[in-house]
Order: structure tokens, then C-alpha cells, then sequence
């Protein structure tokens, strides 16, 4: 008898076990994976909405702390059972983060960037609150084990200071050279994630039904190609340096102008440089010299790296809508001239951030690296998913990165402003890009517009940062050292500082 009643005691206690696990999960369920839903229904019956109501999971910045700071969320109208998109930071981030709208259609969805690219992850079906409890509970998680697309926040990589502080230096620069755009990017060059980037000039995510054109949404940095002109030097070097065909000493007779094809081409200055190494392509930006190594590489050294190591002509993957591929078609040609262009960043064009990217394998011993704005999902469920955008391939060797790290610091420290920009603590490696801009209309180049770029890393050999700045026709001055040196240098000291980043020299 006394064993019949212990097993009996043992059945009940588990039987109230599973109940009250049950009635837990149901209340978390109905008080924190769907409570602000429930609110609102509830609001509903007194007021009739007129759409169906909004349910969508938020967006977070994250600071360097490791802490989400709310970028996207849903504000409840206090005279309306309407439910709306709000976003805290106003027009911080804004090419970034995009917005929620109609479209032609009475449901509300993301229609630029990360609202738009994860609107699977973001958007709630109406009725998903009121589906089946324990389809939602287990279903969900079963759905998060096998990679199926699920309900939930967004936790980005963008930190608001380093996004704010971005912003603030391309509305000076606006403000200074009268750009029509001018736009960057922050990168951690060994991961790929994204601190910063941004646009100017720019809206404001809460009222962007106010803007006239519809133009000022689009983010050239991932839906626009440019020629780049001499940032790709680098690139060019690198690809001399890794396949063996010159190093840093290596020496050339710069005679100015070269010819091609019947096609002539000369240093930004027309002048002959004589006999010099190829460390001065870099330190003086030598067409010339960028066209020697091109020809030191041949076509298909040339193809192998542009097209299938930095992987200039195909989209980097950034987690952003309509991103489009560059324009490398002059590097199928049988013309030399086509390839001595390329080398200085003429004749091709890429998007910003596959520039970036391929720029980054100088910064972190050579890998191509996934640019990317989300790091996890929170789901509905209550897990939290860290998303896998691995570890980048290899296109050049770790000597190579470490050799044109050390040329480009060189740059920094005896060229660039005549070194006055050289940190004394802190090495940093850089290089500017001054472009012809193509004329459409009557082939060629307009004599008096230009496309300024710049980029840099440091610390030169352990990089933690990457800036890649861009500005398409400032007024008032020709070259891109003139105009982009001074926001790159101001950038790059505020990150030292924000960041407490060790001296390395």
C-alpha cells in the first residue's frame, strides 16, 4: 500500500509540474513574445482601424559596450489604435536602416534598406499573433535549429557614436566643397561588420514622406558604380607584389606619357619622373607607373586578380538591397590600353563597398571578407541567433599585405600632405583616388568634374578600422588629397580615441 501511494504522490507531482510549466510558457508567450500585439487588439475594439494593424519586430544599433540602443520600433498613437513605425535617431543611419510605407497596397512593408532586405524577418502576418501556442513555441525553435526564416529584431553592427560622428564630418565636407554626394563607410576589415556608413545629403526616417524626389532614398554606396581612379593603385601593386613580378624597389623608367593603342595616357601632371621604384606609384600616384605593373602582370594576371581574387565585377554580399556588380568588361579586351587604364582606376567600375571589400584583404593578411549590417536575430521565440558570415577567402598572401601595408604607411608618413598627417603613436596606411568623370552624352571625359575618393586602415599592420570616404564633383578643388586628406584624418583620430586603441610605434 505504502508503495502504491509514493508512485501515486510521484505521478500527481509531475502531472502539477506540467501543468504550471504549460501555463508559464502561455503567459510568456501572451506576455512577452506577443503582449504589445494583445495591447493593441485590444485598443482595436474601441476604435475601428482603418488598416490592418502594424506587427513588426525592431532594429538595434549596438554600441561599443555591446548594448542595443533602439534604431526602429512601433509607437502606439494615443488618439488611434493605429500602430506606426518609429524611428528614435531621426535621420541617423537613415540609407541604412530605410523605412516602412505603403505601396500601392493597404500593408505596410520595408521599402529600403535592412527594412526592406530582412522583411521576412521583420514582418508579421496579422493573424500570427493568434496562432496555435504550442506551433509558435515549438515550431519556431525547431524553425531557428534548421535555418528557416523566422519572426524577430534585427541587432545590427552599426554603433550610433561612430555613425553620428560620420555623418557629422560629410555634412562639413558638404558644407566645405559643395559635393553633389558624399558618402563613407567604417569597416572592421578582419570581419566585414559595419560601424558606419552613411550619405549626405540625407532624410529623416520619421517624416520621409516630406522629401520631393524619391532619388534621395537610393544608397549609392551598394546601387551605384564609379570609376575609382587611383585607389585602385593599391590594388594594382599588391597584385605585382603577390604574383612576383616587381617589388617595392623594383625600377622603372617613368617617362610621363606612354602611348597605347594609339591611345596616349600620362601621369595627372604630364611629367616625367625618370627612373624611380615602384614605392613612388604609391607615394606620387604615377599612372604610369600603375600601367608598368600592369604590363609587368599581362592580361590574365591582370583578369585573375581584378576579376576572381578582389572580385571587382560581382556584388560583395552586403546584406542591403539592390546592390549591383561593377563594369569590368575592358578587362576582356585584347587592347593594352584598356588594361594600363584599369590599373589607375579608369575604364572600370565597381560599387563603394566592393572597393572597400577588396581593400580590406590589404588590411587583414589578405582575405575577402563579407560586408555585412546584421550580426543576430533576436526571434520571437526568445532565442537569439549570432548569424555566420565567415571568415573571407584568400586573395593575396600574408606577405603580400604586409608589404603593401608597410608601402602604404610609407605613403602616410613622407607623402601624403607632405607627412603632416602622420600619427606620431599610431601607424596608419592610406591612399587617394582622384577620377575623370565619364561624359554619357559625348563619350569621353569632362575636363572639370571629378570623383574624389580615399581610403585608409590602421593600425597599419593589425588593422581594426577601415575608412573608405567618397565624393562625386566637390567644387573648388581638383584633387582628392586636398579635399578628403582632413575628414579622414579627423575620422581616424576620433576612433583612436573612442576606442582607446593602443599605440603600435
Amino acid at each position: 500500500m505504502g508503495a502504491r501511494f509514493v508512485v501515486r504522490v510521484r505521478v500527481m507531482t509531475l502531472f502539477v509540474i506540467a501543468v504550471v510549466l504549460l501555463l508559464t510558457a502561455r503567459l510568456y508567450q501572451l506576455q512577452i513574445m506577443n503582449g504589445e500585439a494583445y495591447a493593441a487588439r485590444a485598443d482595436a475594439q474601441f476604435v475601428e482601424p482603418t488598416t490592418p494593424l502594424l506587427d513588426r519586430g525592431s532594429i538595434f544599433f549596438t554600441n561599443k559596450d555591446g548594448e542595443g540602443v533602439t534604431a526602429a520600433t512601433l509607437s502606439n498613437i494615443a488618439t488611434s489604435s493605429e500602430r506606426q513605425r518609429f524611428y528614435p535617431a531621426g535621420s541617423l543611419a537613415a540609407h541604412t536602416i530605410g523605412f516602412v510605407a505603403y505601396n500601392n497596397d493597404d500593408v505596410q512593408k520595408g521599402r529600403y534598406g535592412l527594412e526592406r532586405y530582412y522583411e521576412q524577418t521583420l514582418g508579421h502576418a496579422q493573424g500570427d499573433v493568434y496562432s496555435n501556442f504550442f506551433v509558435a513555441l515549438f515550431g519556431g525553435i525547431q524553425g531557428v535549429l534548421d535555418g528557416e526564416p523566422q519572426k524577430g529584431d534585427l541587432l545590427t553592427t552599426i554603433e550610433p557614436t561612430v555613425e553620428a560622428e560620420l555623418e557629422r564630418t560629410l555634412q562639413d565636407y558638404m558644407a566645405a566643397w559643395n559635393p553633389d554626394q558624399v558618402g563613407g563607410i567604417i569597416m572592421d576589415p578582419k570581419t566585414g561588420e559595419i560601424l558606419g556608413m552613411a550619405i549626405s545629403p540625407t532624410f529623416d526616417l520619421n517624416a520621409f514622406n516630406k522629401e520631393e524626389s524619391v532619388s534621395i532614398f537610393g544608397n549609392p554606396l551598394v546601387e551605384s558604380v564609379f570609376e575609382m581612379g587611383s585607389i585602385i593603385k593599391p590594388l594594382t601593386v599588391a597584385a605585382g607584389l603577390d604574383a612576383g613580378v616587381v617589388t617595392a624597389a623594383t625600377l622603372y623608367n617613368d617617362t610621363g606619357v606612354l602611348e597605347f593603342d594609339g591611345k596616349k595616357i600620362s601621369n595627372f601632371d604630364g611629367k616625367a619622373r625618370g627612373v624611380i621604384p615602384v614605392q613612388e606609384i604609391l607615394n606620387q600616384s604615377l599612372n604610369l607607373g600603375a600601367a608598368f605593373v600592369a604590363g609587368k602582370l599581362g592580361p590574365d594576371n591582370m583578369r585573375e586578380y581584378f576579376l576572381n581574387r578582389y572580385r571587382l565585377g560581382e556584388e560583395s554580399g552586403i546584406d542591403l538591397p539592390g546592390e549591383v556588380h561593377g563594369l569590368m568588361d575592358n578587362l576582356e579586351s585584347p587592347r593594352r590600353v584598356e588594361y594600363a587604364t584599369a590599373a589607375f582606376g579608369q575604364g572600370i567600375a565597381m560599387t563603394p563597398i566592393a572597393t572597400a571589400r577588396a581593400l580590406a584583404s590589404l588590411a587583414n593578411g589578405g582575405f575577402l571578407v563579407t560586408p555585412h549590417l546584421v550580426k543576430a536575430v533576436h526571434y520571437d521565440t526568445g532565442v537569439t541567433r549570432e548569424l555566420g558570415w565567415g571568415e573571407g577567402v584568400r586573395a593575396l598572401k600574408s606577405e603580400t599585405s604586409e608589404e603593401i601595408s608597410r608601402m602604404l604607411t610609407e605613403v602616410v608618413d613622407t607623402s601624403l600632405a607632405g607627412g603632416t598627417l602622420k600619427l606620431l603613436h599610431t601607424s596608419v596606411a592610406a591612399k587617394t583616388g582622384t577620377a575623370q568623370i565619364a561624359n554619357p552624352g559625348g563619350g569621353g571625359y569632362y575636363e572639370d568634374r571629378f570623383l574624389h575618393s580615399f581610403f585608409g586602415y590602421f593600425p597599419s599592420y593589425d588593422a581594426r578600422f577601415i575608412i573608405f570616404l567618397i565624393a562625386i564633383e566637390p567644387k573648388g578643388a581638383p584633387f582628392a588629397s586636398q579635399t578628403l586628406a582632413p575628414p579622414f584624418h579627423s575620422l581616424t583620430k576620433f576612433l583612436i580615441s573612442y576606442y582607446d586603441v593602443p599605440p603600435d610605434r
